[in-house]
């Protein structure tokens, strides 16, 4: 197989708004050998972003958010999605002090201990945001009500569920969003060595 390769023969923005769109006229190698003709794209152009899974391990509780998601506006009766914290990385910040940042401003939590889980592309067909995934250990006695910024017109109901009844309400189908079902099923999988690592750490 020849060395993978790419060239953007034109990229235009298109639009500039809260988010950006550009238009891409390229050409790459393909499989068989060769060259592609050229195709063009629009790539929806935003940051990349991060979420975190908040994980009370003592009260086996999950924090989840609820908030109007535009993206579910074609069925109105769900476009309060379920969720789990995330947003974007501002310019001068990490991966882990968006983490610990969003915590506190969407849930009102303080992450007591942090461990990535996996980076990956939302939607790579047409748009280049990439996730940072973290689970991060909480006390989530006193979570729940209404939290977010104003100036960001977030309104975030919060609520802390035993993890049992998370993972049926992903079964279910009550849970639409892809970063939260990925974030539940890693800690289906991984939640009883999760929970005997975390119970060895003082609060």
């Amino acid at each position: 197989m020849s060395a993978k390769q790419f060239e953007v023969l034109e990229k235009e923005t298109v639009y500039q708004g809260f988010f950006r769109l550009e238009q891409y006229t390229l050409k790459h190698t393909l499989f068989k050998g060769g060259w592609s003709a050229p195709i063009t794209r629009e790539l929806f152009r935003r940051g990349n972003c991060v979420a975190v899974l908040l994980y009370d391990p003592e009260r086996d509780e999950v924090v989840l958010i609820e908030q109007f998601r535009v993206g579910a506006v074609h069925q109105p009766h769900r476009a309060w999605l379920i969720e789990i914290v995330a947003g974007a990385i501002e310019e001068g910040e990490t991966a882990e002090e968006v983490a610990y940042r969003e915590a506190r401003e969407e849930a009102g939590c303080e992450i007591e201990e942090l461990i990535e889980i996996q980076q990956f592309y939302t939607t790579p067909g047409g748009c280049s945001e990439r996730i940072t995934l973290f689970c991060g250990r909480v006390d989530s006695r006193d979570v729940g009500g209404v939290h977010g910024l104003v100036e960001e017109d977030e309104d975030i109901h919060v609520s802390a569920v035993k993890f049992d009844e998370v993972f049926k309400m992903l079964e279910d189908g009550e849970i639409e969003s892809g970063i939260p079902i990925i974030a539940i099923q890693w800690l289906y999988i991984h939640r009883n060595k999760l929970r005997a690592r975390w119970s060895k750490t003082e609060l």
